[in-house]
């Protein structure tokens, strides 16, 4: 691609995404009409994610898979995390755990699955289960216990939110693509990840090691994560799809597995207690990929 055709493909890309951005602003007459594309804007729209070019088995000289941890503590993974609170912004500002969560309830995203490796599939009755938790106060146990009955003011529901939200973890291929000649990258799996519902207002550190609730099968929430924008603090009028903001990995994470030999086990499971041995194996692990690519052309 000449540099003419990819500056082409930047604009048309940037036009697209601006036309989403408080679409018909200017000329609402109404609050109502705020966020409501005009027929025009909707013929010139592309509504479609960027397809994926097929790639051949017999084209992929190395491969390797990788699982990564996306920590929404890190400024430059807070498109991701933010907005927590809905309650008094627009209706088109929502969090990426709030439009997973939304569509896998709303029935938009049916395939949800226990694991990284996509072979259990959960139900939704399941999930909402281990997203929420019933307890009852020390006042409600000892009305139970006097009286046999406990008042619903004494019994207290806690729901996993987005506000709850710590990491995502993340399951892709680095591939090189020998037709090519080209290290690329494919997103396959994603997990909004918390803290044990049972333990999350815990104040033992021990108790908030975030673990992933669901994992959903990437492409098969292309087009609903390309319909919801996260907004752009450079340019408000320029948001990004989350799915623009995930495949071009727009976002920091470091790798806590690889597949390997041992099955896949955890840089945890060979480097414990020692957080900063474990950042260097994660960084060792990217750069023997990087390497590979660079290796290629060293003559």
């Amino acid at each position: 691609m000449n540099y003419k055709s990819f500056l082409l493909t930047v604009l048309s890309i940037s036009f697209v995404s601006a036309s989403f951005s408080q679409a018909n602003i200017l000329n609402a007459k109404s609050p109502e009409e705020i966020g409501v594309r005009t027929e025009a804007q909707k013929a010139v729209d592309n509504d479609k994610p960027l397809e994926y070019g097929y790639v051949d088995d017999r084209d992929i000289m190395f491969s390797k898979m990788t699982w990564e941890r996306v920590v929404l503590d890190e400024r430059v993974n807070f498109p991701l995390y933010y907005p927590v609170d809905t309650n008094n912004i627009g209706k088109d500002r929502r969090s990426l755990f709030d439009v997973l969560w939304k569509n896998v309830k709303d029935g938009n995203i049916e395939n949800i699955y226990d694991d990284s490796y996509f072979t259990t599939k959960r139900t939704l009755k399941d999930i909402k289960s281990a997203m929420s938790k019933v307890d009852t106060l020390d006042i409600g146990y000892e009305q139970f216990n006097a009286d046999g009955y406990v008042d619903p003011e004494y019994i207290v529901k806690r729901d996993i939110t987005s506000y709850d939200i710590s990491a995502y973890l993340i399951k892709g291929l680095w591939y090189f693509d020998k037709r090519q000649a080209e290290l690329k990258y494919r997103l396959l799996g994603i997990a909004p990840a918390a803290p044990d519902v049972n333990f999350i207002d815990s104040d033992d550190e021990a108790n908030k090691e975030p673990i992933p609730l669901f994992w959903v099968f990437f492409p098969d929430a292309r087009e609903i994560l390309h319909e919801a924008k996260s907004f752009n603090n450079e340019n408000s009028a320029v948001p990004f799809s989350y799915d623009h903001l995930l495949n071009s990995r727009r976002f920091n994470g470091y790798i806590y597995k690889e597949e390997n030999v041992y099955g896949d086990r955890k840089v945890t499971e060979y480097i414990s207690e020692n957080a900063l041995m474990q950042l260097l194996e994660s960084d060792r692990i990217k750069e023997k990929i990087r390497d590979f690519e660079l290796d290629m052309w060293a003559y």
